[in-house]
C-alpha cells in the first residue's frame, strides 16, 4: 500500500480577501490531495493529505505562486496523523484567538472586471458595485476577522443563486469572493437631491449624475472609504464654488480622469508615474502641468505647479466617467474629500446628507455601509523613486516590517496630517489619515479609527508615545487613555529621524545625520524647531546645528501672513523694511507699526528655528506669496516659481555658519541673513522672482551639504537622513540628495512613509520602545535621551 502523509500549513501575512483559500483548493485538488482549508484569525490554515511526494510539491511552492494581491509573510508546516479522508473542501473559518493574520487594502477595480461593466451582454453590464477575487473593497468594509463576507458590510446582502453558484465554483474568478454581488442582490444607488433630498426619479442614477455634473452642479458622491464632492473640473463656475463652500482657501483640488491618454495631455509623466496611476492602488500622484495644454480650470490648483490627479478606481468612477458610447459628459472631475476643510471625512449616509448639505447640490449614494473612513493616498515621484505624501487608501492597513522588535505600543502621532501608529513585534500598523486634530470630529474619528485597527491586529498596547509639545492634542489624547500604562514622550524631530531610519530598515547602532526641516516642532528650549540637524539614533540625539533664531511674531498669525514672518527676518538680519520691498508693500500700515512694537518688546514673539518658516519669509520676500490659505502655500508657491527657472538661477548664496570649537557643547548655527541680503539686491537689481526662487532653493541645499560635511569631518557620520514636510519640495530634496551623495554620503530619504507629520507616529513609536531598553546612553557629550516619561 502506497505511503500516505498529512501535513498542517499555517500561512500567515496578508492572506485574506486575497483569494488564497481558492488558491489553496486548486493547488491541492490539482496534486490529487485530500484536506481542507479555512480562513482563521492567525492566517490560512490547510491540511493536505496524499504521496509524499505531492504533500512535499504543495508545501514548496506554495508561497512563492501565490495570488497577486496576496503577501505572504510565512508558512509553517507540521506532519499531522492521515486521517484517511478523500476530496478537499473549503471549510467555514475558525473564530476565536488573537488576530493575527492581515486585512488587505482597497483595491483598484480590475481589467476583467471592466470589461464585464461594459459589455451589454454580460449580466453585470453598468453594476456600479462590480467586482472579484482580485479587486474591490476590503479594509474599508471589514468588521472583524476572520475575513468572510459575515464580518464585511456586505453581510446584509444575500447572494442570489447566481452570484451563490459563482461564490462555490472553484472555476470561477468569484470563488468565494466575499463582496461579490450583482444588479439582483447587491448595493443599490440611488441619486437625491433637493431640500430635503429626495430621490430623483428615473431608471440610471449615474445618467442623471453625469447631467448633473455637465450642468455644473457639484455632488455628493459615496466611494470606497467615504464621500467626495466632485463637479466638472473645466468649469471655473463649479470649482469656484466648490472652492467657496468647502472653505479650502487657495488649497489644490485633486483631479480624476478617465484614463492615462487624458492624464497625458495634462501632465507629464515618466514609466514610475504611470505605474501608480495604474496600478492597483490607484493613488493621487502630483505630476509636473503640462504648458499649453486644454487643462482644468484654474481654480483647481490656483499658484500650484504640479496637478494631483488619479485614474477611476471603482465602477462607478468609471460609469461617472462615461463608458464607451455614452453620452458626452464632463472628461475632467473634481474629486476631493467630502467634508469641510479640517474635518474628518464623511462616511455614514445620514451625516452625508446634513453635513454635505451645504456643500452639494446632490448626493449619488448607495446602501453598502463603510466601516472604515479611508482617504485617498497622494504620491508623488522624485528622482524616479515614489514619496509617498499621504499614506492612506490601497497602503493601509498593509503593516511596515521593523528593524526591531518592539514591544505593544501605541504612538498617537501630531496634531497635522495626523496618523497614529500601533507596534508589536517587528511589524508596525500606521494607520490611514486621519486629519487635524484640532477639529473635534477628527478626534472622535482618531479614537474610532484607533479602536478599529486594535481589533483588527490583535495589539493590545502596554506603552503608549507622544509627542513633548504640552498643548498638543494628540498628546492629551494618549494621557487620558493611557490609565496605568506609561507614556513616552519624544521630540518631534527626533521622531522624523526615527521615522526615517525604520523605514530603511536601519537598527540604531550607529547613528546618523538627521536633517529634519519642517514649519513647527517643540524644541528642548521651548522654542518652536524646525530647521534642525540632529546626530541622532533611537535612544537620543544631539543637536549639531540649526537655523540661528529668529521671533514668531503672532504665533499662527506669522503663519497665515509670510510677510510678517519676512519682516521678523529682516529685521533680525539687520535690514530695513524699506517700502520698496514686496513684503512690507503687503502689510498694512497699522499692521507694521504694531508688529514693530511687537518685535521691539518681544510680545508674543517665541523665538523659532523653522526652516518652513523661511521659506515663507522668502516667499513673500520675493513677491511670491503674501497670505498662505493652507498649510504650505507660501513654500508650494516658491518652489514652483523656482521651477519656472529651469536650471538658471545659479549658485545661491551662502549661509553664514557660527562654528563653536570641537567639543564645545553648543551647536552650529547656520544664520541666514547674507541670503535674504541678497535677495534684497536681487530685488533692487529687478531679478525676476524665479530667479530669487531658484537660487533661494540652491542656497538651502548647498547649506545642507556644508552642515553634513562638517558633521561628518567631527562625528565621522556618513549616511544622512532627509526628513520633514519641507522635504515633499521635490526640486529639494533633488538637489540635497544629488549634492550629498557627490560628497560620498549614503541619502536616505522617504518613499512609504511620508516625510511630513503623517509618518511621526512611526519614528514615535520607535523611540519610545528603546527607551524601554536605554535611558541614559553615554556618549561622552551632551546627547538627550529619546523619551521622557509621564503618566496622567
Amino acid at each position: 500500500m502506497e505511503a500516505v502523509q498529512r501535513r498542517r500549513v499555517t500561512v500567515r501575512g496578508v492572506v485574506q480577501g486575497v483569494g488564497f483559500r481558492p488558491y489553496v483548493y486548486t493547488r491541492a485538488t490539482g496534486l490529487g490531495l485530500a484536506g481542507h482549508v479555512t480562513n482563521t484569525p492567525e492566517g490560512v490554515v490547510a491540511e493536505v493529505e496524499g504521496a509524499p511526494a505531492a504533500v512535499s510539491r504543495f508545501c514548496d511552492r506554495l508561497a512563492a505562486e501565490a495570488p497577486p494581491l496576496a503577501v505572504v509573510d510565512a508558512v509553517d508546516h507540521c506532519e499531522v496523523p492521515a486521517s484517511g479522508g478523500a476530496g478537499f473542501t473549503i471549510v467555514a473559518s475558525r473564530t476565536g484567538g488573537p488576530a493575527r493574520t492581515l486585512v488587505p487594502p482597497d483595491v483598484a477595480t480590475c481589467a476583467d472586471c471592466l470589461a464585464e461593466l461594459a459589455d451589454p451582454a454580460d449580466r453585470r453590464h453598468r453594476h456600479p458595485f462590480i467586482t472579484c477575487t482580485h479587486c474591490g473593497p476590503r479594509f474599508t468594509i471589514v468588521t472583524g476577522l476572520p475575513y468572510d463576507r459575515a464580518h464585511t458590510t456586505m453581510a446584509r446582502f444575500p447572494m442570489c443563486p447566481d452570484c451563490a453558484r459563482e461564490y462555490a465554483d472553484p472555476r470561477d474568478r468569484r470563488f468565494h469572493a466575499q463582496p461579490v454581488a450583482c444588479p439582483a442582490c447587491g448595493p443599490r444607488l440611488r441619486l437625491l437631491a433637493g431640500n430635503p433630498p429626495r430621490e430623483v426619479p428615473g431608471p440610471d442614477p449615474v445618467a442623471g449624475a453625469r447631467r448633473l455634473l455637465a450642468a455644473g452642479a457639484v455632488l455628493a458622491v459615496k466611494g470606497l472609504g467615504g464621500y467626495h464632492l466632485a463637479c466638472d473640473a473645466t468649469d471655473d463656475a463649479a470649482v469656484t464654488a466648490l472652492r467657496h463652500r468647502k472653505a479650502r482657501g487657495d488649497k489644490p483640488f485633486a483631479l480624476m480622469v478617465r484614463d492615462l491618454a487624458e492624464a497625458g495631455r495634462l501632465v507629464r509623466t515618466g514609466p514610475q508615474e504611470r505605474a501608480l496611476l495604474t496600478g492597483a492602488v490607484r493613488p493621487v500622484v502630483l505630476l509636473r502641468r503640462r504648458t499649453g495644454s486644454r487643462g482644468p480650470a484654474a481654480a483647481v490648483a490656483p499658484g500650484c505647479p504640479d496637478l494631483g490627479v488619479m485614474l477611476p478606481y471603482t465602477p462607478l468612477h468609471h460609469l461617472l466617467l462615461g463608458l464607451p458610447g455614452d453620452p458626452p459628459g464632463p472628461r475632467l472631475l473634481v474629486m476631493t474629500s467630502g467634508n469641510l476643510a479640517g474635518e474628518p471625512i464623511v462616511t455614514d449616509d445620514d451625516e452625508a446628507l446634513e453635513r454635505l448639505a451645504p456643500l452639494a447640490d446632490a448626493w449619488l449614494t448607495h446602501d453598502r455601509p463603510i466601516h472604515v473612513p479611508c482617504d485617498d493616498s497622494v504620491v508623488r515621484v522624485v528622482d524616479g523613486e515614489p514619496l509617498t505624501v499621504r499614506r492612506a487608501r490601497g497602503y493601509a492597513p498593509l503593516p511596515l516590517t521593523l528593524p526591531l522588535p518592539v514591544p505593544a505600543t501605541l504612538a498617537t502621532g501630531g496634531d497635522l496630517k495626523n496618523t497614529f501608529c500601533l507596534g508589536e513585534g517587528r511589524r508596525a500598523w500606521l494607520s490611514a489619515h486621519i486629519g487635524d486634530m484640532d477639529d473635534l470630529a477628527t478626534q472622535d474619528a482618531f479614537t474610532r479609527a484607533e479602536r478599529q485597527l486594535e481589533s483588527l491586529t490583535g495589539v493590545s498596547p502596554a506603552l503608549l508615545a507622544a509627542d513633548r509639545h504640552p498643548g498638543y492634542r494628540s498628546a492629551r489624547w494618549a494621557l487620558r487613555h493611557a490609565g496605568t500604562r506609561p507614556v513616552v514622550r519624544v521630540q518631534h524631530h527626533h521622531a522624523h529621524i526615527a521615522s526615517a531610519l525604520a523605514e530603511h530598515g536601519l537598527d540604531g547602532s550607529r547613528r546618523v545625520i538627521g536633517v529634519a526641516f519642517d514649519g513647527t516642532g517643540y524644541g528642548d528650549d521651548g522654542a518652536v524647531w524646525g530647521g534642525e540637524v540632529l546626530l541622532a539614533d533611537y535612544t537620543g540625539y544631539t543637536r549639531f546645528a540649526h537655523l540661528a533664531y529668529v521671533p514668531l511674531p503672532g504665533g499662527d498669525a506669522a503663519v497665515r501672513r509670510p510677510y510678517r514672518m519676512a519682516l521678523a527676518h529682516l529685521r533680525a538680519a539687520g535690514l530695513a523694511w524699506s517700502p520698496d520691498l514686496p513684503c512690507a508693500a503687503a502689510c498694512p500700515d497699522d499692521e507694521l507699526r504694531v508688529l514693530r512694537t511687537q518685535l521691539d518688546r518681544e510680545l508674543h514673539c517665541v523665538p523659532t528655528s523653522s526652516m518652513g518658516r523661511l521659506f515663507d519669509a522668502v516667499s513673500s520676500l520675493a513677491g511670491v506669496c503674501h497670505r498662505a490659505g493652507y498649510e504650505a502655500q507660501a513654500a508650494i508657491e516658491l518652489e514652483s516659481a523656482a521651477l519656472t527657472a529651469a536650471g538658471e538661477g545659479g549658485p545661491g548664496h551662502p549661509f553664514a555658519l557660527r562654528v563653536p570649537a570641537p567639543g564645545a557643547a553648543c551647536p552650529v548655527l547656520a544664520d541666514p541673513s547674507p541670503v535674504l541680503a541678497a535677495v534684497v539686491a536681487d530685488l533692487r537689481a529687478k531679478t525676476p522672482a524665479a530667479l530669487i526662487a531658484a537660487r533661494f532653493h540652491t542656497s538651502v541645499a548647498t547649506l545642507v551639504v556644508r552642515l553634513c560635511a562638517l558633521a561628518r569631518e567631527r562625528h565621522g557620520l556618513d549616511t544622512v537622513a532627509l526628513t520633514g514636510g519641507v522635504f515633499a519640495n521635490a526640486l529639494l530634496s533633488s538637489a540635497c540628495a544629488t549634492g550629498l551623495r557627490d560628497q560620498g554620503f549614503t541619502v536616505l530619504r522617504h518613499h512609504r512613509v511620508p516625510p511630513n507629520d503623517g509618518g511621526l507616529a512611526l519614528g514615535q513609536l520607535m523611540v519610545a520602545a528603546a527607551s524601554r531598553v536605554t535611558e541614559h546612553p553615554q556618549r561622552g557629550e551632551s546627547h538627550v535621551p529619546g523619551g521622557t516619561r509621564e503618566s496622567d
